[in-house]
C-alpha cells in the first residue's frame, strides 16, 4: 500500500475515534444547548397590546419586522391564517384590530377604518351605563388564557399556581402590576411575557385581584 494513502487512513480512522468519543462524552454528560432570551415586543400603540399577546405565543417579531410593507389585506389574511390554520386563540373581535396594528406599523398604506379598531377600555355609549370591570372578562379580552390556565402551566404558570406563590406576600398586588405593564421573565423560566402597557391601573387592580383569587 502507497505510504501516503496508508496515513491518509490512519487519519480518517483517528478522527472517528476522535469523533465517537466525544459523542459518548456528550451522550454520558448530557447535551445542553441553551438559545439566547426573545425579549423583543411590538412596537408602542394602539393594539400593540393584542400583538405581544397573540403573536409571541408563537414566534418572534422577526416573522413580521423582516416582511416587506404589505397592504392590510396581506395583514388581515395573515391574522386570519394564523386563527383558521395555526388555531391561534385570537378572538372574532380582535382580527380587525389586529390587522389596523400591523398595518399602521409595519404595513405600507394607512388603515381602511376611518379611526382606529381598539379592543381595548373604550368609552361607554350615551345613555348606557358602564359595566362593571370583571377579572375574567379582562382576562379573556387581554388574551390571557393564551398563555395560562387556570390550574396548569401551559406557556406560562397557571393563576392558582401565581395565587399560591404570592400568598403570604404583602407586595403581590404590586409585583403582578409589575409584570402586567412591564412583563418580563426569569420568574417562571426562559419564555418572557410581553408589556401591556396601556392597561388601565383600575383594570390592573381588578385583573390582580381575580387572580390572586384563584386558590
Amino acid at each position: 500500500m502507497n505510504s501516503g494513502v496508508a496515513i491518509q487512513r490512519k487519519r480518517v480512522i483517528a478522527g472517528l475515534i476522535s469523533l465517537g468519543m466525544m459523542a459518548m462524552v456528550l451522550r454520558s454528560e448530557g447535551l445542553r444547548i441553551e438559545l439566547p432570551l426573545e425579549t423583543e415586543v411590538f412596537k408602542p400603540g394602539p393594539n400593540a397590546d393584542i400583538a405581544n399577546a397573540q403573536c409571541l405565543i408563537c414566534h418572534s417579531t422577526e416573522y413580521v419586522t423582516t416582511q416587506p410593507p404589505q397592504a392590510r389585506a396581506f395583514w388581515k389574511n395573515s391574522v386570519l391564517k394564523m386563527q383558521d390554520k395555526y388555531g391561534a386563540p385570537i378572538a372574532a373581535d380582535q382580527v380587525e384590530a389586529l390587522a389596523d396594528y400591523l398595518v399602521r406599523n409595519y404595513g405600507r398604506e394607512p388603515s381602511t377604518n376611518s379611526s382606529v379598531s381598539r379592543v381595548s377600555s373604550a368609552e361607554p355609549e350615551p345613555n348606557k351605563p358602564a359595566q362593571p370591570l370583571d377579572g375574567a372578562r379582562l382576562a379573556a379580552r387581554f388574551a390571557c388564557q393564551s398563555c395560562h390556565q387556570a390550574k396548569v402551566r401551559l406557556i406560562g404558570p397557571g393563576f392558582q399556581q401565581i395565587a399560591v406563590k404570592y400568598a403570604s406576600d404583602t407586595t403581590a398586588m404590586e409585583k403582578i402590576a409589575q409584570q402586567i405593564t412591564k412583563g418580563g421573565s426569569g420568574k417562571w423560566g426562559p419564555i418572557p411575557m410581553p408589556p401591556f402597557a396601556s392597561i388601565t391601573s383600575d383594570e390592573i387592580k381588578v385583573l390582580a385581584e381575580w387572580i390572586l383569587g384563584q386558590r
